[in-house]
């Protein structure tokens, strides 16, 4: 395939542009929900271990990278190159995340662990059409 050369598979670009703008606005959802509620502290069981979470700390995380997936999904609309190594090192970091949380969370973590990898897929193998599409 040329570098001019628009194929279908270029939807694997805007989904995973798409999927990055719906995860960070639901990262700032839940970070500000975190933030309404300063003092409290998130108590939780897996694997017969006990996790306790610091809830502000873990809003700040969220509204932070919340914003950060927005505004690179956005920037990934362009095809920037830039846009997409960005995109695919904040989904690893993600993805680096849920398996810390795969003991709490199972099912959630293994279904975000799925959708990290098929964007990862689409960023890296397709996102170059991105460019191509406008």
């Amino acid at each position: 395939m040329s570098d001019t050369e628009k194929t279908g598979w270029v939807g694997w670009g805007v989904f995973a542009a798409i999927m990055l703008i719906v995860a960070g606005g639901f990262d700032v959802l839940y970070g500000f929900i975190a933030l309404a509620m300063p003092d409290s502290a998130y108590l939780t069981t897996g694997g017969g271990a006990l996790f306790l979470f610091d809830v502000q700390g873990w809003g700040w995380w969220h509204v932070i990278s919340g914003v950060l997936l927005v505004l690179i999904g956005a920037a990934l609309f362009s095809g920037a190159t830039w846009a997409r190594v960005v995109a695919v090192i904040l989904v690893i970091l993600n993805a680096i995340g849920q398996l810390f949380l795969l003991p709490v969370q199972p099912w959630w973590s293994l279904i975000v662990l799925a959708i990290d990898i098929l964007v990862i897929y689409a960023l890296t193998v397709h996102g170059r059409e991105l460019k191509i599409r406008r």
